[in-house]
């Protein structure tokens, strides 16, 4: 396995807490511009007020995608204290 540099990551580390901040490469800002949009679709076809649950679904399915592209991509999380 060979280890990245931070200009590697699309999402660097957030400075306090767990996860990942605001993306630093293109290539991280077309998957935030794409997370966006489906959701948009997804409020334009799914209809939240008439099928809650399937649109619960849908959010949580484009959510858990977008973790899965962050924790592949990103800077790997642990906590942070802002020390660093």
């Amino acid at each position: 396995m060979t280890s990245r540099t931070p200009k590697d990551y699309w999402f660097p580390a957030k400075r306090y807490g767990w996860g990942w901040g605001v993306p630093t490469r293109w290539e991280g800002w077309a998957v935030m511009l794409g997370y966006f949009a489906l959701l948009g679709v997804a409020v334009w076809r799914i209809r939240p007020d008439r099928a809650p649950f399937t649109f619960f679904l849908a959010v949580v399915g484009l959510s858990a995608l977008l973790v899965a592209i962050c924790w592949l991509k990103g800077e790997p999380p642990k906590w942070r204290w802002g020390k660093e």
